[in-house]
């Protein structure tokens, strides 16, 4: 395997965790007040396309506009105040980097989003690449686009990538792409459907294993 595309919510930050908070006690309740959503319909999608799912399914009770403006409010307390970096995170970027593999932040979020990130932990120029679906003109995860734009970006076949993902809608993504998938558990996401990961890893250490591993098959 020629390179490593990275989620960025719930794999590199543990922000997966506060935002499935949000949207089951906060923003779903007041966006669907006469619906049941299941956190797991929307994980992975921007936030933007959440709110088009939530007003084609169950019809909305809010603008877009103010959905935008709670979702962006509760990045910046999310990302700048409460979110934690994965453990040996920049050990393990240096270890691919020293090993020739290319690496990229692909994620669902906005830029500004991933910029919080970035910049709070030091990780700006620590990928080859940086992709925010934003950058993609097409559909949000399952859909393999971003995936496949990443690879693209970076010039490796998608065949030839691990995509590390928490989500469902990643999980599939990233296979619908051709990628190797390694999946990170979180108890957040609770028990979806990983069967289309070729492996399941519950721990930092696991996963630094798993991926060293994959790149020198």
């Amino acid at each position: 395997m020629n390179a490593v595309l990275f989620d960025m919510d719930g794999v590199l930050v543990d922000s997966e965790d506060y935002w499935v908070e949000f949207e089951r006690e906060e923003i779903f309740p007041a966006t669907v007040p006469d619906a049941a959503v299941d956190v797991a319909e929307t994980s992975g999608m921007n936030f933007r396309d959440i709110y088009d799912y939530l007003e084609a399914e169950y019809g909305t009770a809010i603008s877009r506009e103010s959905f935008v403006g709670r979702f962006d409010a509760a990045a910046e307390e999310i990302y700048t105040e409460r979110a934690e970096l994965l453990d040996g995170c920049h050990d393990l970027l240096v270890e691919l980097d020293d090993r020739g593999v290319d690496t990229a932040l692909v994620s669902s979020s906005p830029h500004d989003w991933i910029d919080m990130v970035t910049e709070r932990f030091d990780l700006e120029g620590a990928f080859d690449r940086v992709i925010s679906a934003d950058d993609v003109d097409a559909a949000s995860k399952p859909e393999p686009d971003v995936f496949e734009y990443a690879a693209a970006e970076l010039g490796v076949p998608a065949a030839e990538c691990v995509v590390v993902e928490d989500s469902e809608n990643g999980i599939e993504a990233g296979d619908r792409a051709g990628a190797t998938v390694v999946a990170y558990r979180i108890a957040a996401h609770g028990d979806i459907d990983r069967s289309r990961a070729d492996a399941v890893v519950d721990s930092p250490a696991a996963l630094r294993d798993r991926l060293l591993e994959a790149v020198t098959a």
